[in-house]
């Protein structure tokens, strides 16, 4: 209920009842324009800018009348400079929003909520999309926010960073507040034991001899608009048995190689075989029949569709080849009765299986996608952010499945954003930097520092996006 509650802070939703006071003042429910006037200022966990517009353009939106004669450009530079250097947010008015990396990008978020006088500062998963580095200047920024004053609402699964960065933490279970403490005096388990209502211990894992390959892919190249690489000559192996990790920064390329691995995009070059047989031309489908599982970033957009029933999701990816239909036609009752027992397996939370899927909560959902996956045991598992968003408790039973299915024979391929899940839970690891991915390191051999620079170091002879060579010619 965390993201819930800040819309309804924000005014993007209303309250069905109670108040929500400012300053001592009521706030008006359901009104951004009331929000805003009353100094709350929002991050979301998505940024909200047009890439097409500079950074100065996007700050001054919507905050001069439509009846005003002229705008007050120099005056807004000044307050805009002005801010900038109080608070080290540092970035180029006059650049296109479309030019930055991520981490400025947010600078710019936060700078367009300060611009407009808030004294309340909301952050939705803010660090989701960052770097090491930049994380820890987004902390010194927020200290210097908070020490001239202003209050911060800082949103994180990440128990490390709220014990890093809050003075307070209060604890949101089920829609319900289950505490405040001080953030001297919390742990992280205590934290966790508050999320979930019991304790929780993440799963380990075990040393496994790799087995045969099974997911190969040999110079893999997408190209996108413009003649960017959106995928630059990648290989990677992936055995039975075996975990193998990709890190990077949102953006770098994941939801392309994803894309590939699903069968969801066709156009690229170089080799992928799935047990020695290539997928190029393999439809979604029928990668399913051959033994692929797929658990997508976004469990909302693209893992569910939440108007279908549960039994509906369930069987979604594998009724035109199961035994479920015939002559295009689902026996339902079979379908259930399979559901019934997919649910009990994964403790998937519902009122049963004819419950709309987006009455579940994160952690039911994902529960969803894993069962889906998971039954019949497949060859090779595609886990995208398999526990993005998700409490404790379910990050716990989600990675204790997929070690499970290492355990049981599969291969796979571990994409996150958490870096700590990414040293616990995987053989080898590999970092993703614009489209470019390293060689897979056995895990042992990195650090969080050895991460961080990896996801962070710009390459600068990009052949086709920049057309030039190393030696600075043009082509």
């Amino acid at each position: 209920g965390k993201t819930t509650l800040m819309n309804i802070l924000f005014g993007h939703y209303q309250a069905d009842e109670g108040v929500i006071d400012v300053g001592g003042e009521p706030l008006t429910p359901g009104s951004t324009e009331a929000a805003l006037a009353s100094g709350i200022g929002m991050v979301h966990q998505h940024f909200v800018l047009a890439d097409n517009l500079t950074v100065f353009e996007n700050i001054i939106l919507g905050t001069e009348s439509l009846w005003s004669w002229r705008h007050d450009r120099a005056g807004a530079r000044r307050k805009l400079t002005e801010l900038s250097e109080r608070f080290g947010l540092v970035v180029d008015p006059d650049v296109p929003v479309a030019a930055l990396s991520v981490g400025e990008r947010q600078r710019v978020e936060i700078l367009k909520a300060l611009y407009r006088d808030s004294r309340i500062l909301i952050l939705d998963e803010p660090t989701a999309v960052l770097t090491p580095g930049e994380t820890e200047q987004l902390f010194a920024t927020l200290k210097a926010l908070t020490a001239d004053g202003l209050a911060v609402i800082f949103i994180s699964h990440k128990l490390h960073e709220i014990l890093a960065v809050s003075d307070r933490v209060a604890v949101l279970r089920a829609g319900r507040l289950i505490g405040i403490v001080e953030t001297e005096a919390a742990s992280r388990d205590q934290l966790a034991q508050m999320m979930v209502g019991r304790e929780v211990e993440r799963p380990t894992l075990a040393p496994i001899d790799a087995g045969a390959p099974v997911l190969a892919i040999d110079g893999l190249t997408v190209e996108g608009g413009g003649g960017a690489w959106l995928l630059d000559d990648i290989s990677l192996e992936i055995r039975a048995h075996e975990i193998v990790g990709i890190a990077g920064v949102a953006g770098n390329g994941q939801r392309v190689l994803a894309d590939v691995l699903s069968g969801l995009r066709q156009d690229f070059d170089g080799r992928v075989a799935l047990l020695g047989e290539s997928i190029k031309g393999t439809a979604p489908r029928h990668l399913v029949e051959r033994g692929v599982g797929r658990i997508p970033e976004d469990r909302h957009g693209s893992g569910v569709v939440g108007e279908m029933a549960i039994w509906e999701n369930l069987i979604s990816e594998d009724v035109r080849t199961s035994a479920l239909s015939r002559f295009g036609l689902i026996d339902k009752a079979q379908a259930v009765s399979r559901a019934d027992r997919m649910i009990e397996a994964f403790d998937i939370r519902c009122k049963g299986p004819e419950a709309e899927t987006r009455l579940l909560s994160g952690g039911n959902m994902q529960k969803l996608i894993l069962a889906r996956a998971l039954s019949p045991e497949p060859h090779f598992i595609l886990a995208n952010q398999p526990v993005r968003g998700l409490d404790e408790g379910a990050i716990a039973y989600v990675q204790e499945r997929l070690l499970e299915a290492r355990a049981g024979g599969a291969a796979i391929l571990l994409v996150s954003e958490d870096l700590d899940e990414l040293l616990a839970l995987t053989d080898r690891l590999a970092v993703i930097q614009q489209g470019r991915l390293s060689d897979a390191r056995p895990t042992s051999t990195w650090t969080i520092t050895d991460l961080g620079l990896a996801m962070s170091t710009q390459r600068t002879t990009r052949r086709v996006e920049t057309g030039l060579d190393g030696a600075g010619h043009a082509h």
